[in-house]
């Protein structure tokens, strides 16, 4: 027969020491009586001896290490999946630019048409734009994936991406004169390009 929970705490109270006298005889009777209360009182005594006996060990300096260096090691992906979710700002800006860092080096892997900007006086033969002797261009030209020959006046600024000038002799330019090869030459044009167009906007 199971008993009530009620001797089960006397039980716990006594060993801990914080049974009170009415409750210790009324602990003891129920234990002259009953078989299972007296043995789970055994059991829990002999734990608690176990554990005093035990309290006295101590473990060597180097215990917590061995057992750390024991353990299977964490895979990458739960150690990044854990800083992704300690860091969320800095997952977003990385995710950020990895995406715009692959579609600025597929632009400008793929940018292979041939264009200039329409200014008039221009003459154009195969990728080559031409500033003809004796004219002059009033505004900027941009030649992509071409080469410009400034033989006349150009009253602006001339860009060059993927491609060369030649300034002939005659030639005058009176804005500057920018060759862009490099990636990063053509990120920063294209970042100027826009912030000018946002203002006159």
């Amino acid at each position: 027969m199971k008993c009530p929970k009620m001797y089960v705490n006397l039980i716990h109270e006594h060993l801990d020491g914080d049974i009170t006298k009415e409750n210790e005889l009324l602990l003891k009777e129920h234990l002259h009586q009953c078989k299972g209360c007296q043995q789970h009182m055994h059991q829990l005594k002999r734990t608690i001896a176990f554990v005093q006996s035990t309290s006295h060990i101590e473990l060597p300096m180097n215990f917590t290490a061995g057992v750390v260096a024991g353990l299977p090691r964490e895979k990458n992906r739960i150690r990044m999946n854990r800083w992704f979710t300690n860091h969320p700002i800095l997952s977003a800006a990385a995710v950020f630019v990895l995406l715009m860092s692959g579609t600025v080096f597929s632009a400008w892997e793929t940018d292979e048409d041939f264009s200039v900007s329409k200014q008039p006086n221009l003459v154009i033969h195969d990728k080559t734009v031409v500033v003809p002797k004796g004219e002059t261009v009033k505004g900027d030209i941009t030649v992509r994936n071409g080469d410009i020959k400034i033989e006349g006046k150009v009253d602006g600024n001339v860009t060059v991406i993927h491609g060369d000038k030649y300034l002939a002799s005659a030639g005058e330019v009176t804005g500057n004169i920018e060759e862009l090869d490099k990636i990063f030459d053509w990120v920063w044009y294209n970042v100027k390009t826009h912030a000018k167009q946002a203002v006159d906007f």
